[in-house]
């Protein structure tokens, strides 16, 4: 059974950092590209962020270059995303999606966690 579970979420201040996290199983998460997305509310779901299977490549929003980091630990099978210096429009409910390397159109998603900025 594929099951991806991301966690780390909250309410942090602006100017703050916080580290999400994204475990997988069901699947060899080898085989996968891993990705963070967004949706804030009355928004579109975008893309964050990026890492192909053995980590060697990543790709970032504008918007987030030079703030977030993700990482992978294959031997974990879990997928991280660093957050600084947040920004109260960073305000989303953050998804990951695994995707199939090697065969278009297979794909998985996580149920996502609430990151807020606020006092």
């Amino acid at each position: 059974q594929v099951r991806i579970v991301e966690s780390g979420g909250g309410l942090v201040q602006p100017g703050g950092s916080l580290r999400l996290s994204c475990a997988a199983s069901g699947f060899t998460f080898t085989s996968y590209h891993m990705s963070w997305y967004r949706q804030a509310p009355g928004k579109e779901r975008e893309l964050v962020a990026s890492i192909t299977t053995t980590g060697g490549n990543t790709n970032y929003a504008d918007s987030v270059k030079g703030r977030f980091t993700i990482s992978r630990d294959n031997a974990k099978n879990t997928v991280y995303l660093q957050m600084n210096s947040l920004k109260p429009e960073d305000t989303a409910v953050y998804y990951c999606k695994a995707t199939r390397a090697t065969a278009s159109g297979v794909y998985y998603w996580g149920q996502g966690t609430q990151v807020t900025l606020g006092t």
